[in-house]
């Protein structure tokens, strides 16, 4: 068989070595908390795991080439999606028996995915006003920018122009922290009892397999007696999201996202022009004494 096939690639036993070892080694230091005012930071296997394989990912440290090359680190990318089907073929199986008390979610669960909008309203204004990023905050703010998004935006704009830019600039930021992300942050939101553990966990289903499951996972460690439900309304949240998110993205997020970026460029164009004019006045006063 060619070493350079797609099959051997798959089947390289170095990196199927190092998953194994990870795994034991991050399962053995278990579930850890860290105490934050009346909440706690949950850290779960799956963050160490992330962690050892940052410092093995030859595309941030560069001797890491000496254990796993990049040609190896990139077979690992859609061995991820492989490994999470049974995860999300489990929440298939609690969706249909948690399908009365999904209903009794009502419209929460069928409008969730306008939540995008809120996020947009936080996250243009400041890549705009305070980074001032171009075109570029179009793509990178519009949405989770999975792959659908992406998709999207390569055939409005194509991945070269600046909202391509921002759209894969998220994408790769999410692919290797996003898990993390999730997980902690999911972890810590349950502890502190602020918001409602269903609409938590409907949260977790924003279109990725890898993050629904971090979600997810850490929400139903904080609340074991609810696992299921959490399981069930995750799976819900997630496949809502993959049969609706691109329409949302196509006929809402999209044209609103392109509206708001033109209400902020002009908002800062006019901040800029006042402050010119400012420093001019100024400079003619000071030539003036």
């Amino acid at each position: 068989m060619n070493a350079q096939s797609p099959i051997s690639l798959l089947l390289n036993w170095r990196l199927h070595l190092i998953v194994i070892l990870f795994s034991a080694i991050a399962e053995w230091i278990g579930i850890q908390s860290i105490p934050i005012a009346n909440a706690k930071l949950l850290f779960l296997p799956l963050f160490y795991s992330f962690i050892f394989c940052l410092f093995l990912n030859p595309n941030i440290i560069g001797s890491a080439q000496k254990v796993i090359n990049k040609k190896n680190a990139a077979i690992a990318a859609p061995i991820i999606s492989i490994a999470i089907l049974p995860f999300i073929a489990k929440f298939g199986t609690l969706i249909g028996p948690a399908i009365p008390k999904i209903m009794d979610a009502g419209a929460a669960m069928v409008l969730q995915e306008l939540g995008n909008l809120g996020t947009m309203l936080i996250a243009m204004p400041i890549a705009v006003l305070v980074f001032k990023m171009g075109r570029e905050a179009i793509g990178a703010t519009y949405s989770i920018a999975r792959e659908p998004n992406i998709a999207l935006i390569s055939d409005r704009y194509g991945l070269k122009s600046s909202e391509g830019i921002g759209v894969m600039g998220v994408y790769v930021m999410g692919t290797l922290f996003g898990t993390l992300y999730f997980a902690l942050l999911a972890g810590f939101l349950a502890s502190t009892g602020w918001i409602d553990i269903r609409a938590l966990a409907m949260a977790c289903g924003v279109g990725s397999g890898s993050m629904t499951a971090a979600c997810s996972g850490s929400l139903a460690a904080s609340i074991p007696d609810m696992k299921e439900e959490i399981l069930a309304f995750a799976g819900a949240s997630n496949l809502l999201t993959n049969a609706t998110g691109l329409y949302i993205a196509i006929f809402v997020a999209l044209p609103f996202a392109e509206w708001f970026y033109k209400k902020l460029s002009s908002q800062q164009t006019r901040a800029l022009d006042t402050q010119s004019k400012a420093d001019q006045s100024s400079d003619e006063v000071s030539k003036n004494a």
